[in-house]
């Protein structure tokens, strides 16, 4: 009996001690949550196949409610209220803040805002339903796992009646864009001779600057048909880059196409082939510097919703000079005046030239990256992995950016001035972020 009672009382030993190493750290299981559902984000946004601006806007919506809900858990960090348009002050948790769980009140309301910002929400809200069944297994008090979600979500209701009101639904009503016949004008390209994507775009309300036309670059030159202009040197340029068929510059282009819906034609068939967008490849670059960096929740959420915002007035402002200046595209003055059976590396973009928005977006992001990290910061990009692409080493993030800028001129889809004036473009609105957000 006594042999029999004491392996009872092992048993029930087991089970509690069994049942305790079950329950994880808070601070462990959440340490990478926030890259984790960027990344799951990111696979949504592919398989809805959302332009690069609303790709953008999606990215900066969910990261700022992220940031958001986790800041009251930190001393030194400060909400974005009054220092982003319209937002004004978000919800403060009631009552003592050891009462709640922050780093879960912000995937909750990331989770939130993601579900209403993305065509899939099921999606999303299958992922939340997996996690939330997760947290279970986490060591935090029952009290405290429903004040954190009920704030998560104030918090993510709060952001999507902010997002509402950015002119996002309105855009489409507005007048249409006109297509002309002007030879230094855009016009759709091939093989589908889409629609211009997003001419208004610039309608919607900035993060930070003051007006979408704020950065707007120099007046490029313009078609002109003479063969000694700076016009044409510009043309012969994009003509001869693809012509060479350099290996090195091939790679460079395909690396950093970014294209999140390619056309492919094959005999009578055709279908697409979906790609990360541009402002969804620098935020994967930084994340991939903060899992290596070890950063904390915080640090996360700070460096992810300054880049996304960063990223989303990019486009704002990118978009504004595309459709202010409707530049011709290469691949229409080449084909028209050069060579009819010439084709672009890369499949050009249905939306006017000038300036690249690559360059724009890569100039902003890299700034504001160098500003967090430093300068001369190595890293590799392995980014491109899932879509076939081999690493690439970058010395900086400066590095990168002029990288992915050349890279459309390589394709075949820019010229030289719009990377280089894109690139001074997302340089001068980074550094003003940065300005606007250390007040």
């Amino acid at each position: 009996m006594k042999n029999f009672s004491s392996k009872i009382f092992c048993f029930f030993l087991l089970v509690i001690f069994t049942g305790c190493a079950t329950k994880k750290s808070p601070d462990e299981f959440f340490s990478e949550q926030l890259t984790t559902w960027n990344n799951y984000l990111t696979k949504v946004v592919i398989s809805d196949v959302l332009t690069p601006p609303v790709c953008s806007r999606v990215y900066a919506y969910t990261n700022i409610a992220a940031h958001e809900a986790l800041a009251p858990g930190f001393a030194n960090s400060v909400s974005y209220g009054t220092r982003l348009n319209g937002l004004g002050k978000v919800p403060v948790p009631e009552g003592n803040k050891e009462d709640y769980y922050f780093p879960l009140s912000s995937i909750v309301a990331f989770s939130t805002v993601a579900q209403k910002v993305v065509f899939n929400s099921e999606a999303i809200k299958n992922m939340e339903d997996k996690f939330l069944a997760d947290v279970e297994n986490v060591d935090i008090d029952e009290d405290v796992y429903k004040r954190s979600v009920e704030y998560g979500r104030t918090v993510g209701n709060f952001i999507i009646q902010w997002a509402s009101a950015d002119g996002y639904l309105q855009r489409n009503s507005n007048p249409g864009f006109i297509v002309t016949k002007d030879n230094w004008r855009w016009q759709p390209t091939p093989p589908d001779y889409m629609d211009a994507v997003e001419p208004s775009w610039h309608t919607l309300r900035p993060f930070i600057l003051d007006s979408a036309s704020q950065f707007r670059p120099v007046k490029p030159d313009l078609y002109d048909g003479l063969p000694t202009s700076t016009y044409n040197k510009s043309v012969m340029q994009v003509y001869e880059a693809v012509n060479r068929k350099d290996t090195e510059q091939v790679a460079i282009a395909k690396f950093w196409d970014c294209n999140p819906n390619i056309s492919v034609t094959q005999g009578h068939v055709m279908y697409f082939q979906q790609k990360i967008s541009p402002g969804g490849h620098w935020l994967t670059i930084a994340m991939s510097v903060l899992k290596n960096k070890k950063a904390d929740m915080m640090k996360c959420a700070e460096v992810l919703s300054k880049l996304a915002i960063t990223i989303a007035d990019g486009f704002i402002n990118c978009w504004e000079a595309k459709y202010h200046y409707n530049t011709v595209r290469p691949e229409t003055v080449i084909n028209k005046y050069i060579d009819p059976n010439w084709r672009p590396l890369l499949q050009t973009p249905p939306f006017p030239e000038y300036p690249s928005g690559h360059s724009v977006v890569s100039g902003a992001s890299a700034t504001i990256l160098t500003n967090i990290f430093g300068d001369n910061f190595a890293y590799t990009d392995s980014t491109e992995l899932p879509f076939g692409m081999p690493p690439r080493d970058f010395k900086s993030f400066n590095d990168a950016a002029r990288e992915a800028s050349m890279s459309r001129m390589y394709g075949g889809i820019h010229y030289l001035p719009s990377l280089d004036n894109g690139l001074v473009q997302g340089r001068k609105l980074a550094e003003y972020v940065i300005a606007k957000l250390s007040k």
